[in-house]
């Protein structure tokens, strides 16, 4: 059985003790892969995980078997660090356990200054943690130029494993070929997906239809689609709510309106959310997925966004820990009042 250790090369305390887990869990009997880490000058593999998409390969991604006969994902640094975790994994299903080394640490299960590392790791391989299944989002990003009906454009199949590319940008040509029109981009979030103005600066103008129906025309900065489990990250920020891990729908939050009326919005979780771009103003937009821009084959037309094919899967000490971090992070109250 396989371990893989996720780590932020970038903090000394994650690799020492990413180094000292390895060593512990080989005497236990477990092969032991670390994930190359991009910032750190690894170089990536040739073909992105499952369910990313081509134009936001997380890391470096590993070979398959290492990843089927994975047992468990142990991501050492803060919620970014576990962001490129679950974008490794993707929704295959492996757990994946976060041990805090960053300045939040909200989607990490525990912080090694509080805690004895390798008894929470010990407890993640007995079985005795408690598995949060998290909601994720598939969304196509759909250029000008490759625009049909909506019923079409929602029906885009993802691109093969085997055709996916390892960077995070993804020129027009290498996503069609010389003269072809540019080819929707299907991509996999835990946290968000935002559309927001571009290097310009300018204001953008964003339709926005829930399932068919028309919500508003939205003038702003641009719009965030979050789940349950980003919404304590930019949607958070933007001004939308803290939802329950449990809630499998999408929290639509305005970023910046030129408008007192625009308001934050919850969906279901059946529900596809389209954002068309008003382009009788030239304008440029921008895709951030997870926090990472997403460079897309041409002027962005729409982005539809679904619940995705699959969870993610965290583990924690139980409900409890959602609520301690909440209060925790967001209300600054200690674990000890």
């Amino acid at each position: 059985m396989n371990v893989l250790l996720v780590v932020n090369c970038s903090r000394i305390e994650a690799v020492q003790d990413a180094l000292m887990l390895e060593t512990w869990l080989k005497r236990q009997g477990y092969d032991v892969a670390w994930a190359p880490d991009m910032r750190a000058g690894d170089s990536a593999d040739a073909a992105a995980p499952a369910g990313v998409g081509p134009g936001l390969a997380a890391a470096p991604t590993l070979d398959a078997a290492t990843l089927e006969t994975a047992e468990l994902v142990i991501s050492l640094g803060g919620d970014g660090t576990l962001l490129r975790a679950a974008r490794i994994v993707g929704t295959r299903g492996i757990p994946i356990l976060g041990l805090s080394y960053g300045h939040l640490g909200f989607l990490t299960a525990a912080n090694p200054a509080d805690v004895n590392i390798l008894e929470v790791v010990a407890d993640a391989l007995a079985g005795e943690m408690h598995v949060s299944r998290r909601a994720t989002l598939s969304a196509d990003i759909v250029p000008v130029g490759a625009c049909g009906p909506a019923a079409d454009v929602m029906r885009v199949p993802a691109v093969p494993a085997a055709e996916k590319r390892p960077s995070v940008a993804v020129a027009g040509a290498a996503a069609s070929g010389a003269g072809e029109p540019p080819q929707p981009l299907t991509v996999f979030a835990l946290n968000d997906l935002a559309l927001t103005r571009g290097a310009l600066g300018e204001m953008i103008e964003v339709e926005i239809t829930v399932s068919g129906h028309r919500i508003d025309k939205l003038r702003g900065d641009g719009i965030v689609v979050s789940t349950a489990t980003g919404s304590t990250g930019y949607a958070l920020s933007a001004g939308g709510p803290i939802v329950s891990p449990d809630y499998t729908g999408m929290v639509c939050v305005p970023i910046a309106p030129h408008t007192i009326q625009a308001r934050a919005f919850l969906t279901s979780p059946s529900d596809v959310v389209e954002l068309a771009l008003d382009y009788d103003r030239p304008t440029h937009a921008s895709v951030q997925v997870d926090g990472q821009v997403l460079e897309c084959p041409g002027d962005i037309a729409r982005v539809v966004v679904r619940r995705g094919p699959g969870d993610v899967l965290l583990l924690d000490y139980g409900p409890e820990s959602f609520y301690s971090s909440v209060s925790r992070v967001f209300y600054g109250v200690r674990r000890d009042d």
